[in-house]
């Protein structure tokens, strides 16, 4: 079976009943910082925070019963193993996820409240699929890919139809890019409806496979990345020769860069996303000036980040932001400078987060004490006032490592 149009456009009427038909808003925030008109398809809010459901719904819709009654298995690092999960007990049809060892615990956790039984195994998604092929001819499961199937390809498809029916104009759609199924999918069916579209790659710059694939030379994987449901090392052959002829191109975020992108989706557009839908943004963001003046469509592609994660993700964010900034005082140990500092600081409009007061240590001479002061403020030029005003009343301190 071809991943066509056709297949796309069947597959959408097969499982609309059972999927969300995810809102595509306008970023007024960001579209005004950009200079562009930017459009976000709400793939977070699909029943299982992620477009991978879609695609799993599809594959299962076509098992037959003697298929259906031995079970499915599927091997993913998150997304498409809760789609899987949610979308076979639903249907209930038997599901084995295979997960590599290292998953985020939200999404380990969820896939098993979705009624799958979880099983670890390897490092990353290549090393864990020849395991999942052993196990499901052992057990006599079938085997649902997350993207080497026309199938899985059509289901991740109907996003891109979704997008243009609630907004034709668009003129650019962009879309992460791991294994390549959710771009080839979407980028067949929007050259299907409107050709002059142009469909743009988001890769993560340390898993760049599908790009290297495209551009004939070999890929690269640099370790861990925030965008972990992109990081393929292996993306599918099928895939990669249907993005050479729809794909207009394909660019690369780095790690800073998506991960300042996810802090923007929740600071200026309140939507929690994961790394693969920063890597989208973040892909925008450094080419703004390109698409000044269009529509652009993103493909927010998922929600489920670690909390952990999400909320370090947070107060680094804030300290980028000057928001939060760590002030270090050298003072002489007499009463009454604390007292001084909090005033100062608060006739400033800026709040105190947290005090430390060292006089221990043998690096503070034995007549001084060293106070460090966590602020939050409204952004760094307002630090910048709240530092001179310190200074002017006589006080040396520095900004964490650096002098002020």
């Amino acid at each position: 079976m071809d991943l066509t149009a056709d297949l796309i456009r069947q597959t959408h009427t097969a499982i609309a009943p059972d999927t969300v038909r995810t809102p595509l808003v306008r970023a007024a925030r960001l579209s005004m910082m950009l200079g562009l008109e930017l459009y976000l398809k709400l793939e977070n809010l699909q029943h299982t925070n992620a477009f991978k459901a879609r695609g799993a719904l599809a594959k299962l819709l076509t098992l037959t019963e003697a298929e259906r009654a031995a079970g499915v298995i599927a091997c993913s690092a998150g997304n498409h193993a809760q789609g899987v999960a949610y979308h076979a007990t639903r249907l209930g049809i038997p599901s084995v996820i295979v997960m590599p060892e290292g998953t985020p615990f939200n999404k380990v956790k969820r896939t098993g409240d979705f009624g799958a039984e979880v099983v670890l195994h390897g490092t990353g998604f290549d090393e864990s699929v020849a395991f999942t092929l052993d196990l499901a001819a052992k057990r006599g499961l079938t085997f649902i890919h997350p993207f080497d199937d026309p199938v899985v390809a059509a289901g991740q498809g109907t996003v891109a139809l979704e997008m243009l029916e609630q907004n034709p104009q668009l003129d650019t759609i962009v879309v992460p890019v791991g294994g390549g199924g959710l771009i080839a999918g979407m980028a067949t069916a929007a050259k299907a409806l409107k050709p002059d579209v142009h469909v743009v790659g988001a890769q993560a710059e340390t898993f760049d496979a599908v790009k290297a694939a495209v551009e004939g030379h070999p890929g690269q994987t640099l370790g861990a990345t925030l965008a972990e449901g992109i990081a393929v090392r292996a993306p599918s052959p099928a895939n990669i020769e249907i993005i050479r002829q729809t794909v207009d191109r394909i660019d690369l975020a780095t790690e800073a860069e998506i991960e300042d992108a996810v802090f923007d989706l929740l600071s200026h557009e309140k939507l929690v996303a994961e790394g693969a839908a920063g890597a989208g943004l973040a892909v925008i963001k450094k080419n703004a000036e390109r698409f000044k003046g269009q529509q652009v469509g993103l493909v927010v592609c998922g929600g489920n980040i670690d909390s952990r994660m999400l909320s370090t993700l947070i107060l680094r964010g804030l300290v980028r932001d000057g928001r939060i900034t760590r002030l270090i005082f050298k003072l002489d140990d007499r009463p009454g400078q604390l007292a001084q500092i909090a005033a100062i600081i608060g006739e400033a409009g800026a709040n105190v987060v947290e005090v430390i007061h060292q006089r221990m240590m043998q690096s503070v001479a034995l007549k001084q004490a060293e106070l460090e002061v966590v602020i939050e403020a409204r952004d760094a030029g307002h630090v910048e006032e709240i530092t001179a005003a310190l200074k002017a009343a006589g006080f040396a301190l520095r900004i964490g490592s650096e002098a002020v």
